[in-house]
C-alpha cells in the first residue's frame, strides 16, 4: 500500500491541506503565551502567622509546632518545615509534584481550623496560607518613593491604590507589597507618668479599645422618612485620641496625653525598603501561571502613566527591576537560532544534490512542519520559552531528515531514468515504512520521558511533546507535500544540462561511494576487529560517565542577582541599617549593576535584609552574572557584625521561597534531641568552611541573641494578688508593639498600635520601672515579685519534618561542580562522626541534583527499552532492533568525550542531548536494515550482499540527514548572547555524538546486523523455526 499515491494525483488538495496545518500554526503562534521556562509547578503551600512580642522558641513551640502536628496527616507532603522568629512563623509545605494545588489548599485551610483551640489566644488572627510556585520569580517591581509624604502614607498608597488596579491587569497573579507597613496610630506611654498617676497598662488599653468603635447603630423611621444613626465613635487620627479621658483624679481630668505620646506612625516600626539611593516602598508583581510574560509586562508598562497620574505630585512611581527584556533578548536568540539551523540544512540539501530545485522542496517541507507544531502547542497550553524553542531548533534537523529520504529517493530513481511521476509513486513507497520506523520509535523516546515523573518529566513535558509533534506532523508532510513536489518539480534526468554545482556533488558523491566502499569491505573482512570497538565503546561509555563532572543545570544568566544580608544574632533594626547601607553603596558602584532595591527586617527578622541586584544588560557589561559575583565579594569592604551573601537569580529555583535561600545549594541537619543539635552544628560548620570546594557559606555563628529571662517568685506573687496572666499581660502591653484597636476607613482598615516609649525599651533594667496593678488598685513594681537574668537564645528557630533543624547555605568554588561539591562534603561529615540522633542531608538544589543523578541510568534504559518494544512490534523481530540499538553507545562516547574534552558539565541538558541522540542515531541503521530487508525479501540477495548494498545505496542518505542535524545544532552550540549558557551544552552533547557515531555506526552496524542474522538463524534451526522465505513460500 502507498499512503503517499492518493496526495501525489491530487495535488490541490495537498497544498490546500499544507497550507491549513500553516493558517493554524500562524493563528496558534500568535496565541502562545511567552516565559522563560515551561510551566512547571512545584505545588507549594507557605503558611504564615504572627503573634506580636512572641520571642522565637514560643513561637516555634507554642505556633509551629501545633500546625506542624495538624499538616502531618495531609497526604503528599514530601517535605515540611518551618522557621520561626520575633512575633511571625512561617510553614513551608512541598507536595508531590502530581498533587493538585487546590485540593491541597483545602486540606491545608481544614488542618488550621483544626488547629484553632492549639494556638495561643492572644492570636489577633488565624494562620493564613498562600500557594506558591518556586520555580516562578517575579516579573516586576516597582518602587514608591517621595521627599514629602512618609513611608506609611506610601504603603497605604500602595495597598489601597496601586495594588489593586495593577491585580486587574491580566496576566497578573499576586502583588506583594514591602519596605514598610500600613499606617497606624502609635501610643508610646510614659512609665513614669503611670507610676505618678497609678494607671495600669491595661486601663489604657481598655479605655482606648472602648473609645474607638465601629459598631451599627440602626435607624429611625416616622412612616415617611428614615433617618440614619451615625456618631462620633471612630477615632482616626492622632490628635482625636490625646484628649481621651482616662480618669478624674484629685478632681481633674487625666487624659492620655497627660501620660502618652501619640502619633501618626506605622504598625511595624522594624521594616524599611529602599531603592537605590532613597527610601521606598517596593510593589512585587507576580504573574499568573500560563500568562505571557511580555504581554503582561507591557500591559502593566502601559499603565505606569495613568497609575502616576493619581499618586500624588510628590509622589514618584518608578521601575526597579523588569525581567521581560532579558526573557525577551533570550527568546529572540533563539528564535535567530532557529533561522539560522533551517537556513544551514537546507544548504546542505542543496550542496548534496547541486539543485536549486530540489533544495526547494525542504525548503517548503520545514517551515510546514514546525508552524504546523505550534497548533498542537497551543491545544496542550504550552508556552514559547528556552525548552520549546530549543525542541524546534532541533526539530529542524530531524524534520529535513524526512523529506531529505523521500527526496534522496525519489532524486536516485529519476538519475537512474525513471520518470518523475513514477519516480515519486515508487520512491514514497519503498521508504514509507523506513519513515514510520524513524519517527515511530524516534517519538517513543521522548514521550517515555513522561513516565519518569519528578523533576526530569515536569522540567521537559513541553520539550518532549513539542519535538514528538513536530516529528508528527514532519512525518505527515514527508508522506503528502514532498513526494507531490517531487512528482511535479523534479525533471528527468540529463547529464547534458547538469550545472557546475550538479556535477560536483556527483563526483563528491561518487567518490565517497567509492571509498566507503573499499572500507566497508575491509570491516566485512575483519568483524571480529569491528565488534571488539563496539564493545570497547560500551565499556568507554562507562568511564567516560564516572569521570565527566556532572552539575544539576547550567547556571543562567537572568541579568538579576540577589543579596542577602545576615547579621549577628540579636542584632537590632537601627544598628543593622547602616551596615546594609555599606554594602548597598559597595554594590551601586559595580560598574555592571543597574540599580538595588530590597528590605530591612519585616518577616526575615531585624537582623536580615534582601537585596535585588539588577545588572546592565550582557551586551554593556561584557561579563557573566557569576563573574559579577566574584568580582563584587572581592570589592565588597569587611563589615563586623554583617555578612553579605550573592547568587545569581535562577528561573529553576528548588527548596522553597526565594527570599529565604542565601545560596544555592543547602545542608541540613536535624534530631529530635535538641541539645545533640546544638552541640554538632557547629562542629558541622567548621569542617565544611575547611573545604575548599565551598565558597560564601551561610550559617548561623552560635546562639549569640541576648534574652532577658524573667524570674518569677510565685509565692511572693500570690502574696500580693498576682498571678502569672497579670505579668504576661503587662510585659505584652509594654514591650510587644500591641494593636489594641482598628480604625475602619472605606478603603482600609488600619490599627492602633500601643507600647511603652521606646526610649524605656533600650535596656533590661527598664522592667524594674514596671509595675504590676493588683485587683485592690496596689501598684507592684516588677522588681519586687521577680528578677531577672541575662542569657542567650537563637533568634530564629528551624523545624524540618516537625524535628529540630538547623541549615547551612553554601555556594560551589568557581570551577567546582555540584558532583564534587557534594562528594566533598560528604567525606567531610564522614570524619566528623555524627551520632546516628542527628540525621544530615542535602537540601534544595543538591538534593534535587541527587535525586535526578540516580535516576539517570533508569531513564536512559527505560527509553532504549521503548525504543525496542516499537522496532520489535515494527519489524515483527527480537532481533533486528539489537542491531539498531547497536548504534547508541558510539553516540553516547562522541557526547561524553565531547563534554569532557571541552571542560563541559554533564547536566540534565546534556541529559535530554542524550535522548535526542538516542533518537537520532538509530535513524542511520534504520535506513540500513530497512533496505536490507528489502533487498533479501525482493532481490533474493544473501545477508552479506544485502547489507553491503544498503551501506552503499543509503550513504548519501546518511551523510546529509547527518549533516543536517549536525548544522542544526550548531547554531545551538556556537550561539551568544542571552539564554546562549542553557542551549550551549545541548548542541555540544548532539554534535559530539552525532559526527563520533558518524564515523563508528557505518561500520559497526553491517558487521552486528551479520552476527545477529547468523545468530537468528542458528535459534531458529535449533527450534526448528520456519524461516520467513519458506513462510511465504508457504503462503
Amino acid at each position: 500500500m502507498n499512503l503517499s499515491g492518493p496526495f501525489i494525483r491530487r495535488p490541490v488538495a495537498t497544498m490546500l491541506l499544507s497550507l491549513a496545518i500553516m493558517l493554524l500554526g500562524g493563528v496558534s503562534f500568535n496565541l502562545l503565551p511567552v516565559s522563560p521556562l515551561p510551566q512547571i509547578d512545584f505545588p507549594v503551600i507557605v503558611v504564615s502567622a504572627s503573634l506580636p512580642g512572641a520571642s522565637p522558641e514560643v513561637m516555634a513551640s507554642s505556633v509551629a509546632t501545633p500546625l506542624e502536628r495538624s499538616f502531618g496527616s495531609i497526604a503528599g507532603i514530601t517535605t515540611m518545615s518551618s522557621s520561626s522568629s520575633q512575633g511571625s512563623t512561617r510553614v513551608i509545605l512541598a507536595f508531590d509534584s502530581d498533587r493538585d494545588i487546590n485540593g491541597a489548599a483545602r486540606e491545608v485551610q481544614a488542618a488550621i481550623n483544626a488547629s484553632r483551640n492549639l494556638l495561643p489566644s492572644g492570636m489577633r488572627s488565624m494562620p493564613t496560607y498562600k500557594k506558591i510556585n518556586p520555580s516562578q520569580a517575579p516579573i516586576m517591581v516597582l518602587s514608591l518613593t517621595s521627599d514629602v509624604l512618609q513611608k506609611g502614607q506610601l504603603y497605604d498608597l500602595a495597598s489601597t491604590i496601586l495594588s489593586q488596579s495593577l491585580s486587574q491587569v491580566p496576566g497578573v497573579g499576586e502583588v506583594q507589597i514591602g519596605g514598610s507597613s500600613l499606617p497606624a496610630v502609635r501610643i508610646e506611654l510614659e512609665p513614669k507618668a503611670l507610676d505618678q498617676y497609678g494607671v495600669a497598662l491595661d486601663d489604657v488599653r481598655n479605655t482606648i479599645a472602648n473609645a474607638n468603635q465601629r459598631r451599627p447603630k440602626g435607624s429611625l423611621e416616622d412612616g415617611e422618612r428614615n433617618w440614619q444613626i451615625q456618631a462620633n465613635d471612630q477615632l482616626e487620627k492622632a490628635k482625636d485620641y490625646e484628649p481621651l479621658l482616662i480618669r478624674y483624679q484629685d478632681g481633674a481630668a487625666l487624659r492620655l496625653r497627660d501620660i502618652a505620646k501619640i502619633t501618626d506612625g506605622v504598625e511595624d516600626r522594624y521594616n524599611s525598603g529602599f531603592f537605590n539611593n532613597d527610601s521606598a516602598v517596593l510593589l512585587v508583581i507576580n504573574r499568573q501561571s500560563g500568562a505571557n510574560i511580555i504581554e503582561t509586562v507591557r500591559q502593566i508598562k502601559a499603565q505606569l502613566p495613568a497609575l502616576q497620574a493619581v499618586l500624588p505630585s510628590s509622589v514618584k512611581l518608578s521601575l526597579a527591576m523588569d525581567r521581560s527584556p532579558v526573557i525577551a533578548a533570550t527568546l529572540h536568540e533563539a528564535e535567530m537560532t532557529l533561522l539560522i539551523a533551517v537556513g544551514l540544512v537546507i544548504l546542505v540539501v542543496y550542496l548534496f544534490l547541486g539543485n536549486f530545485r530540489a533544495s526547494l522542496i525542504p525548503t517548503l517541507a520545514v517551515p510546514v512542519s514546525l508552524v504546523g507544531t505550534f497548533a498542537v502547542m497551543y491545544l496542550y497550553g504550552f508556552s514559547l520559552n528556552n525548552f520549546s524553542l530549543m525542541a524546534l531548533i532541533l526539530a529542524t534537523g530531524l524534520v529535513v531528515d524526512d523529506a531529505i529520504v523521500v527526496l534522496e529517493n525519489i532524486s536516485r530513481h529519476i538519475d537512474e531514468g525513471v520518470p518523475p511521476m513514477k519516480a515519486a509513486y515508487l520512491g514514497a513507497q519503498e521508504v514509507g515504512f523506513t519513515l514510520l520506523s524513524m519517527n515511530v520509535s524516534l517519538v517513543a523516546v521522548f514521550l517515555s520521558i513522561l513516565f519518569m515523573g519528578g523533576i526530569v518529566t515536569n522540567l521537559f513535558r513541553e520539550f518532549s511533546i513539542t519535538l514528538s509533534a513536530a516529528i508528527i506532523v514532519s512525518l505527515i508532510v514527508s508522506l503528502t507535500l514532498t513526494p507531490m513536489l517531487c512528482a511535479r518539480w523534479l525533471k528527468p534526468h540529463d547529464k547534458n544540462q547538469q550545472t557546475g554545482l550538479q556535477r560536483w556533488s556527483q563526483k563528491i558523491n561518487d567518490r565517497m561511494v567509492a571509498g566507503y566502499a573499499t572500507s566497508l569491505d575491509w570491516i566485512l573482512r575483519h568483524r571480529r576487529l569491528t565488534l571488539l570497538s563496539l564493545l570497547l565503546t560500551i565499556g568507554l561509555n562507562v568511564a567516560l560517565y564516572v569521570v565527566v563532572p556532572k552539575t544539576f543545570m547550567p547556571q543562567q544568566d537572568t541579568g538579576q542577582l540577589i543579596g542577602f544580608v545576615r547579621g549577628d544574632d540579636g542584632l537590632s533594626f537601627s544598628v543593622m541599617q547602616p551596615k546594609m547601607e555599606i554594602f548597598r553603596q559597595a554594590v551601586l558602584k559595580d560598574p555592571a549593576v543597574l540599580s538595588v532595591a530590597g528590605f530591612i527586617g519585616g518577616n526575615n527578622g531585624t537582623n536580615n535584609a534582601v537585596m535585588l541586584v539588577r545588572l546592565k544588560p550582557i551586551s554593556e557589561r561584557r561579563i557573566s552574572a557569576q563573574a559579577v559575583i566574584e568580582r563584587l565579594r572581592k570589592d565588597v569592604p569587611l563589615v563586623p557584625g554583617g555578612r553579605l551573601f550573592l547568587m545569581a537569580d535562577q528561573d529553576l529555583q528548588f527548596g522553597g521561597s526565594r527570599d529565604q535561600t542565601s545560596a544555592q545549594y543547602s545542608y541540613i541537619l536535624q534530631s529530635g534531641d535538641l541539645a545533640a543539635l546544638r552541640l554538632w552544628y557547629p562542629k558541622v560548620v567548621a569542617a565544611m568552611r575547611e573545604l575548599p570546594e565551598l565558597t560564601a557559606i551561610d550559617a548561623r555563628e552560635g546562639r549569640g541573641a541576648a534574652q532577658v529571662t524573667l524570674i518569677v517568685d510565685r509565692d511572693q506573687a500570690k502574696r500580693l494578688g498576682i498571678d502569672m496572666d497579670m505579668v504576661t499581660a503587662v510585659l505584652n502591653n509594654a514591650y510587644s508593639q500591641r494593636q489594641i484597636s482598628t480604625i475602619y476607613d472605606s478603603l482600609n482598615q488600619y490599627q492602633v498600635v500601643m507600647e511603652v516609649n521606646p526610649k524605656y525599651a533600650q535596656d533590661p533594667i527598664t522592667l524594674n520601672q514596671v509595675q504590676v496593678i493588683t485587683a485592690d488598685g496596689a501598684r507592684v513594681p516588677l522588681s519586687t515579685i521577680a528578677h531577672y537574668e541575662n542569657s542567650l537564645a537563637d533568634d530564629r528557630v528551624s523545624h524540618e519534618g516537625q524535628f529540630a533543624s538547623e541549615n547551612i547555605a553554601f555556594d560551589m568554588a568557581p570551577g567546582v561542580t555540584v558532583e564534587q561539591g557534594t562528594a566533598a562534603i560528604e567525606r567531610a561529615i564522614a570524619k566528623v562522626g555524627l551520632p546516628e540522633d542527628v540525621i544530615a542531608k542535602m537540601a534544595g538544589t543538591a538534593d534535587a541534583f541527587a535525586a535526578t543523578q540516580k535516576g539517570q541510568p533508569f531513564m536512559i534504559l527505560g527509553a532504549l527499552v521503548a525504543v525496542y518494544l516499537v522496532l520489535g512490534i515494527l519489524y515483527e523481530s527480537y532481533i533486528h532492533p539489537l542491531t539498531i540499538l547497536s548504534t547508541l553507545p558510539s553516540a553516547g562516547v562522541g557526547a561524553m568525550l565531547a563534554i569532557y574534552l571541552t571542560g563541559g558539565e554533564f547536566s540534565l541538558i546534556s541529559l535530554l542531548g542524550l535522548f535526542l541522540l538516542i533518537g537520532v542515531v538509530k535513524k542511520n541503521a534504520i535506513l540500513m536494515i530497512d533496505l536490507a530487508l528489502q533487498l533479501e525479501r525482493n532481490d533474493g540477495m544473501g545477508p552479506l550482499e544485502s547489507i553491503r548494498s544498503a551501506c552503499l545505496l543509503r550513504l548519501r542518505p546518511i551523510l546529509m540527514t547527518t549533516l543536517a542535524a549536525i548544522l542544526g545544532a550548531l547554531p545551538l552550540l556556537l550561539g551568544t548572547g542571552d539564554g546562549a549558557e542553557m542551549r550551549r551544552p545541548l548542541g555540544l552533547t548532539i554534535i559530539g555524538g552525532l559526527v563520533f557515531s558518524q564515523i563508528l555506526t557505518l561500520y559497526t552496524t553491517p558487521v552486528v546486523y551479520l552476527y545477529l542474522d547468523r545468530a537468528r538463524h542458528r535459534f531458529n534451526a535449533w527450534r526448528g523455526v520456519r524461516t520467513d522465505a519458506a513462510l511465504d513460500t508457504a503462503l
